[in-house]
């Protein structure tokens, strides 16, 4: 089989690879902090779930990113992804001790250190897998593919969210402990098989020059003179702002509106429907406009995310508002920033400013879920809400982010068409792209039945 051959052949199962790997996404994104809280952690634990895995979890991928100098990079791929479907069964554990001793001062701890051991092996393999789907991905077709693979991938996080849902809702009235622990096998299945599908991808080698090294001092002394390292920064900082409020959604409903499991999860999963079906509109969008419009943009529909959480209680609101501008401007934020690094960096240095760039973003989640965790457990305020207070806090350090860095950013490719200063104008265009995106997901002609109808009424 020819180069060009293997490297279709592992796109499409790096698209396969994606929806198996989804099955674990939709667990550990959706349900680590509701088990947490069943096991009795206080807010700033949870906090720290967070926060101390997505510190460490960059760090690791710094040293992944070493491993490529001397290890092929599959290899690395794929011990990284068997080590975090095998550190599934540390949260087992805990679980069954859970069930034989009761509650235990040490049980949330444990449940940190097993995330930050989870989060550290997927780490790992991380800059290596950036790396190889640079070399299979042609630039031509990046928005496209990756909004397709991003697609699926959506589709099995959110089916395996729901029925993750019914499951626990099911042993909620038995003990939801033990709905958990047929969870977390089922994302450890998943993720072996997930390796199995990478250990089949095709790689190209490489051999890594000794100049295309250097630290992340230096990454960080060059952020006033790179575009690439400003960019860094912005997302690093939008980062920040977003979690702060990011991991107490899942308190504010599982504590605070005492929701049922599968009313968490309608809202939870709400955000990745929408995301799906925008993700076409914003493939298509930066393709013709850039990825830093397609920033722009972003940014100013995530900007008031956490404000529209304060306006409403009941899952139908919190669905068809907060969740629904969620799975708008976080889709476009995702694919443009996936984009504007593979446009920016080179193959022999894209595995190590990779690490470096989700370095700065681990930074930016570690200080703004810690800053939420201490916030909603030390602030005393009467008049509001705690978890207001942490909403208002994460759309303000938003809006900071955006006004200071996203003027300092530039396009890349100079290919796109211009942009519109006025961000208004794009809705027509999006409008109009969006519903023949739909036509194609659904060709069917609204004729008939209109007509149905206009005689039904005479």
């Amino acid at each position: 089989m020819d180069t060009e051959n293997q490297k279709a052949k592992t796109r499409k199962l790096s698209t396969q690879e994606g929806a198996i790997a989804s099955v674990m996404v939709g667990i550990s994104d959706s349900y680590i902090i509701p088990y947490a809280l069943e096991l009795k952690a206080t807010n700033l634990q949870v906090g720290l779930i967070s926060s101390l895995a997505n510190l460490f979890g960059p760090m690791a991928q710094i040293f992944g990113s070493r491993l490529m100098e001397k290890t092929n990079r599959k290899k690395i791929v794929v011990a990284g992804v068997v080590a975090q479907a095998s550190s599934w069964f540390l949260f087992i554990i805990l679980g069954l001790i859970f069930l034989a001793q009761g509650p235990s001062f040490y049980l949330t701890p444990l449940v940190i250190l097993a995330f930050v051991i989870y989060s550290l092996s997927g780490a790992i393999a991380g800059p290596a897998w950036f790396s190889l789907m640079g070399d299979v991905v042609p630039e031509k077709i990046r928005g496209k593919y990756f909004s397709r693979r991003t697609k699926f991938s959506t589709i099995t996080s959110v089916t395996t969210t729901i029925i993750s849902a019914f499951l626990l809702y099911y042993f909620s009235r038995i003990n939801i402990i033990i709905g958990f622990l047929i969870l977390f096998l089922t994302a450890a299945a998943a993720r072996y098989i997930s390796a199995f599908l990478l250990n089949r991808h095709y790689v190209e080698e490489i051999t890594l020059e000794k100049e295309y090294y250097f630290s992340f001092w230096q990454f960080i002394k060059e952020i006033p003179r790179l575009n690439f390292n400003r960019f860094a920064l912005f997302t690093s900082l939008i980062t920040l702002g977003a979690n702060i409020a990011g991991p107490f959604f899942s308190v504010y409903m599982w504590k605070e509106l005492h929701f049922n499991p599968i009313e968490f999860t309608a809202v939870n999963v709400a955000a990745g429907i929408f995301s799906f079906l925008f993700l076409p509109l914003w493939g298509k969008f930066a393709d013709t406009y850039g990825n830093r419009e397609t920033l722009r943009l972003a940014a100013i529909l995530v900007i008031p995310l956490p404000i529209f959480w304060l306006f409403g209680q009941s899952p139908i609101y919190l669905i068809l508002v907060p969740q629904l501008f969620s799975g708008l401007g976080w889709s476009a934020f995702n694919l443009a920033t996936s984009n504007f690094i593979y446009d920016s960096i080179g193959q022999q240095r894209r595995g190590l400013v990779v690490a470096y760039y989700t370095l700065l973003n681990g930074i930016g989640i570690f200080i703004g879920a810690l800053l939420g965790g201490l916030i909603a457990q030390y602030a005393k305020v009467d008049f509001i809400n705690i978890f207001f207070l942490i909403f208002i806090i994460s759309s303000l350090s938003r809006l900071l982010a955006a006004v200071i860095m996203l003027p300092k950013i530039q396009e890349v490719k100079n290919h796109y068409r211009p942009a519109n200063k006025n961000p208004l104008l794009y809705f027509k265009e999006i409008k109009s792209v969006y519903f023949n995106i739909i036509n194609n997901f659904y060709p069917l002609d609204p004729e008939p039945f209109v007509s149905y109808f206009r005689r039904r009424k005479k």
